[in-house]
């Protein structure tokens, strides 16, 4: 049985696109910024934590600007029934900074950022290409990348 889905109400999704965009809010402002009370926000901010909605607080890092200079996306093709093994060993990788099992050509799509070209090198071929169920890789070059949005949030109702 899977995780339970929680219904969204209008000012469930203001107070998360309030976070999105500045998750540092106090209580105060984000009630607010939604029109609500402090204490309605602080319950629903609650409710939303403990249904695992919100499930954490991050910081956008410029990858250029924290010295990675050079990206790729890295397509894989797996053994199928060893796709949680790989998973695991990718994400041991601190290179690899997203995964993604796909459909089409390749099983799994990665995101890596490293030092320079060369960083990116040995990360592809040593570290990936070492997993003994990948089959194979092919590598794209990131020359530039903008987040959109740090937020997967439906747009307004």
């Amino acid at each position: 049985m899977g995780p339970h889905l929680m219904d969204l109400d209008d000012i469930d999704l203001a107070i998360l696109r309030v976070l999105s965009a500045d998750a540092r809010v106090s209580m105060t402002q984000l009630a607010e910024a939604v029109h609500i009370s402090r204490a309605s926000a602080h319950a629903r901010f609650k409710r939303l934590v403990d249904a695992q909605v919100i499930t954490g607080f991050t910081v956008q890092v410029d990858p250029v600007r924290a010295g990675q200079h050079a990206s790729a996306y890295v397509t894989l093709a797996v053994e199928q029934p060893q796709w949680q093994e790989v998973r695991k060993r990718l994400g041991s990788i601190p290179e690899v900074h997203h995964i993604a099992l796909i459909g089409g050509e390749f099983d799994v799509i990665v995101l890596v950022r490293a030092r320079d070209n060369r960083d990116l090198r040995r990360v592809v071929l040593e570290e990936i290409q070492s997993i003994p169920a990948v089959r194979g890789t092919r590598t794209q070059i990131i020359f530039e990348d903008t987040q959109i949005t740090s937020s997967t949030l439906p747009r307004d109702r």
